[in-house]
């Protein structure tokens, strides 16, 4: 119980105050994901070796940003860490490392990781569910957002020149 209380997790946590729903929403979610049976879109010749090798990179690149996002990630932030996507009390702003490249690198990383598996599987359906997570962490990291602006001073700077899930595009 101490780890979650300092993760932010209170005694009230079923009134969601902190953003607990969004942290049950996610594990739904990506329990949902992790449950889809592949499915191979039918009309296309999946046996070309062709396709097989863009899939491979295409799985290798995903897997790749999604390890260093995610990786990077949690050492950047350190003692900032909680599930929750309201701040720690004693938190302080992380703007550098990974930071620097996307406001919302774990988000960013299971995105990246989703897009893998969906590659790898060569699955329409986890290719629409990585765009389900997409929207999902899109819609919590604006929550996030309002609770980071209120809490730093500088968030709002930050946030015009860095951009939100995707390096360089948004």
């Amino acid at each position: 119980m101490k780890l979650l209380s300092d993760w932010g997790v209170t005694t009230n946590w079923w009134r969601g105050d902190r953003g607990e729903y969004w942290v049950i929403a996610q594990g739904v979610l990506l329990l949902i994901f992790a449950l889809l049976p592949p499915t191979r879109p039918s009309s296309i010749e999946l046996d070309s070796s062709v396709l097989q090798y863009i899939s491979w990179i295409l799985t290798a690149i995903f897997g790749i940003l999604a390890i260093v996002f995610l990786g990077r990630s949690l050492s950047d932030l350190g003692q900032n860490l909680t599930p929750l996507p309201h701040p720690r009390d004693e938190g302080q702003l992380v703007k550098t490392g990974v930071y620097g490249l996307v406001r919302h690198p774990m988000y960013s990383g299971v995105i990246y990781l989703a897009l893998a598996y969906a590659s790898w599987q060569m699955s329409w359906i986890h290719l629409v569910g990585s765009i389900v997570l997409f929207v999902f962490f899109d819609a919590k990291s604006r929550k996030e957002e309002v609770w980071l602006t209120e809490k730093f001073s500088d968030y709002a700077s930050y946030s015009n020149s860095v951009k939100k899930l995707i390096p360089w595009i948004y």
